[in-house]
């Protein structure tokens, strides 16, 4: 139980502020620590000063006097219980609530956070592992989120008694009426930190950077948020921790690109090869790739190599590889290849052009067969 601030000072509760202040500055002489040393004596001085600030506050004094209330009293209508209704008129006409709901807690939930991460596109494939380095709110290892001074402990408001509300009574058409209003002293805790910690000041909870580890899933795009529960801010008082969102940005790759849960690339294949067929070996995203290019294909077609595309964020499975073809003609010629290309011609017999049907660029038209399959 705090003690009493009159027997602290002593002097008498009808004291005049006079008489408090003479009190207080004798006390101070004889406990401040420049002149007494001894921890009692710290203590005492805190208690005193304590004392002195309340009693000297005409305001609080006369808070400190009424002490807390029993509750609603000399209403027409007995106990207000059980009426929100008429909690909520009181609310809105005399400025606070029928009755004390009690003290409320120093400790909150922290806040929500939202980091940006980018990741390759072959990390989008199979997912990826991060350790993420942050800059949040962590428990304060000084005072481990109690927000006093090791050695020291909050202590009961001396104004409100621990109820966390000053109530008063105000007549109305109804009769007299107590409305609760949360106390000014302690901000509505019921207890006052007499000595914060010097760490993080009164908070439980300082700035500092910490390591996430981070399991980025396989087919995730770019805007999508993962929710981490728990890895956001601690709250103050060392309350609960809010949450870590992770929005996923995709880098460019300048060989592949995706379409949902399939792989889109274009593949350059010669003009003899393309009439000939082949085979081409190249490496993607999870390893090496054959693909056959058969004799006589086109500019546009499309290869698929099934089941190597991204990992399904959803489901099971894979999407594919799908790859359009592009014939390079070739620009520059020797003697001696122009004169086979001229005896193939004559040899082929192939038709004079002509005017026919009107055939898009070829990257449009590789966007549109990858967009129709």
């Amino acid at each position: 139980m705090a003690a009493d601030h009159y027997e602290v000072l002593g002097v008498d509760r009808d004291a005049t502020p006079d008489e408090i202040k003479k009190a207080y500055r004798r006390l101070a002489r004889e406990l401040h620590p420049d002149v007494n040393p001894s921890a009692d004596a710290a203590e005492r001085f805190k208690l005193v000063t304590h004392a002195y600030d309340v009693l000297s506050d005409p305001k609080q004094r006369e808070q400190y006097n009424l002490g807390p209330q029993a509750g609603p009293g000399g209403s027409p209508f007995g106990s207000a219980q059980g009426f929100s209704g008429f909690e909520d008129i009181f609310s809105t006409f005399f400025g606070g609530s029928t009755g004390s709901r009690g003290p409320k807690s120093r400790r909150e939930r922290g806040q929500d956070a939202l980091l940006r991460v980018e990741i390759d596109l072959a990390d989008v494939v199979f997912g990826a592992h991060r350790d993420l380095e942050v800059d949040t709110a962590v428990v304060c290892g000084r005072c481990n989120g109690s927000c006093c001074e090791p050695g020291t402990h909050e202590v009961t408001c001396d104004i409100c008694h621990g109820t966390g509300s000053i109530q008063r009574s105000v007549r109305s058409l109804l009769g007299n009426v107590m409305t609760s209003s949360p106390c000014g002293t302690c901000r509505g805790y019921g207890t006052v930190i007499a000595t914060p910690c010097t760490t993080c000041q009164g908070q439980g909870r300082v700035r500092a950077r910490k390591t996430i580890p981070v399991d980025i899933p396989a087919g995730v795009d770019t805007g999508l948020r993962l929710q981490l529960p728990g890895q956001g801010e601690v709250g103050p008082a060392a309350g609960p921790n809010g949450d870590l969102y992770l929005e996923i940005k995709v880098r460019h790759d300048d060989v592949f690109s995706r379409d949902g849960d399939d792989l889109l690339a274009t593949l350059e294949v010669s003009m003899t090869d393309a009439i000939l067929g082949t085979h081409a070996n190249f490496s993607a995203l999870d390893g090496p790739v054959d693909v056959e290019v058969r004799a006589g294909t086109q500019s546009a077609e499309i290869v698929t190599v099934k089941s190597r595309g991204i990992t399904r964020l959803r489901g099971s499975g894979r999407g594919d590889l799908r790859i359009g073809i592009q014939v390079v003609t070739p620009t520059k010629l020797g003697r001696g290849e122009r004169e086979l290309i001229e005896r193939f011609a004559k040899q082929h017999k192939a038709e004079k052009p002509r005017l026919s049907q009107f055939q898009q660029g070829l990257f449009a038209k590789l966007r549109d067969r990858f967009l129709n399959l």
